[in-house]
């Protein structure tokens, strides 16, 4: 079965004024659409049926060579795009709370030290690509940030949080200015989500 758009939880304008409606509408029904379409074309071409975005993502050593960046690229997108939509909402920002705020803490040293360190990864990312918070394989507590569609489940990371950073995701309300689109990023983050997959992670 072909994988498909997800839908977003919210409307199109439910984050204005940090995400504008034109560009969250054009970013899932033209960006997120794209990468659905080819990546559902990549994997017909490379012979793979009946697995999970996860599963896929996960073994992509076992994708013939010759097939494996389409469904990397792809794969990545579909999956990194899917991610993003659910860190945010419109009942978002303020500070997470419970464990996952004590995990910050301990971790970075406050929540501001952690925004601190999360926004300069994201403003510091060369190129196209994302920042993220994700348990690593020692399961503990990281930014870090990927290139292009490369998704930190291939690298046996669990993503809590992540910011797209490619250009299409805020220019056409902040331009250039990636620093403000991050600012406001936070705004908007469903920290519920984001405790209720550090809880998960942790079990």
């Amino acid at each position: 079965m072909a994988f498909e758009l997800p839908a977003l939880s919210y409307a199109y304008d439910a984050l204005e004024p940090y995400y504008d409606r034109e560009t969250l509408e054009i970013h899932h029904s033209k960006h997120h659409q794209t990468y659905t379409t080819k990546f559902n074309e990549a994997l017909q071409a490379a012979g793979i049926e009946g697995k999970s975005v996860i599963e896929i993502l996960t073994s992509l050593d076992s994708i013939p060579a010759d097939k494996r960046t389409p469904v990397i690229n792809h794969g990545g997108g579909y999956y990194n795009h899917a991610f993003f939509w659910e860190c945010m909402g419109p009942n978002g920002g303020g500070q997470p709370k419970g464990d996952l705020a004590a995990a910050l803490d301990q971790r970075f040293g406050s929540f501001d030290a952690f925004k601190e360190a999360f926004s300069a990864k994201a403003a510091g990312h060369f190129g196209s690509g994302w920042a993220w918070l994700v348990l690593d394989q020692a399961g503990e507590l990281q930014i870090t940030d990927t290139h292009d569609q490369v998704s930190p489940v291939s690298l046996g990371h669990v993503p809590l949080l992540t910011i797209d950073v490619w250009e299409h995701a805020y220019y056409l309300k902040y331009r250039n200015a990636r620093p403000e689109w991050i600012k406001a990023f936070f705004e908007v983050i469903n920290w519920d989500g984001v405790s209720q997959r550090f809880a998960q992670a942790k079990k």
